[in-house]
């Protein structure tokens, strides 16, 4: 009773000192107990932020690749399927392109000369001189559209035989040539870049 009667009267009871308080030790425990939890806590989201953040940028760069990986497969797959429609258009064109050269020819007109029209005219032609300029318009029309595609006309005279672009029709000797040339061509090959259409058909010397 005398301790409750000296806090009443406004003095600290025997043996405690004033301000002090009996629970303060274990509250300064507490304090400090949850500090660290809440710090723990806030590592341990931290560490799992940088795990998701780690998570979503391998698979931000895995659809990247991906996509790159569409991208250029599809370009390629685009590229050679417009390779396949050219050379199969080509096929189609190259033999009445042939058809008109082999016309042409035979009224004298060369039409790999770089004016056609500028030689002498045979005997035959110079009645067809007229119908021959429409023949060669239609030839140098088809040959410039084959062209623009990127088709190219193989006319290997003089050059040496090449099985990969050539086809050999025959051989025969040949005077002031060496062994392997071609000395005729029968008719012109067709090409689009590195992808043949159709060998060059020729006679090689022996």
């Amino acid at each position: 009773m005398r301790a409750d009667d000296e806090r009443l009267q406004g003095r600290p009871p025997a043996g405690e000192q004033p301000g002090q308080d009996a629970a303060s030790p274990i509250a300064g425990v507490n304090d400090s107990s949850g500090e660290r939890a809440v710090e723990e806590d806030l590592d341990a989201l931290l560490a799992d932020a940088h795990r998701e953040r780690d998570e979503y940028l391998d698979l931000a760069k895995r659809t990247k690749a991906d996509f790159e990986n569409f991208r250029k497969r599809m370009a390629g797959e685009v590229s050679a399927a417009s390779l396949r429609g050219k050379s199969e258009l080509a096929k189609e064109l190259i033999d009445p392109v042939d058809n008109l050269e082999r016309a042409l020819q035979s009224v004298g007109v060369d039409a790999d000369r770089e004016d056609p029209l500028s030689g002498e005219p045979s005997d035959a032609s110079r009645e067809m001189d007229a119908f021959a300029q429409g023949v060669l318009f239609v030839f140098l029309g088809l040959r410039e559209t084959l062209a623009r595609h990127g088709v190219e006309a193989v006319n290997p005279l003089g050059e040496k035989f090449d099985p990969q672009w050539h086809e050999a029709l025959s051989m025969k000797p040949s005077e002031g040539s060496e062994a392997g040339i071609v000395v005729e061509v029968m008719q012109k090959g067709y090409r689009i870049g590195d992808q043949l259409i159709r060998p060059a058909r020729v006679v090689v010397s022996n």
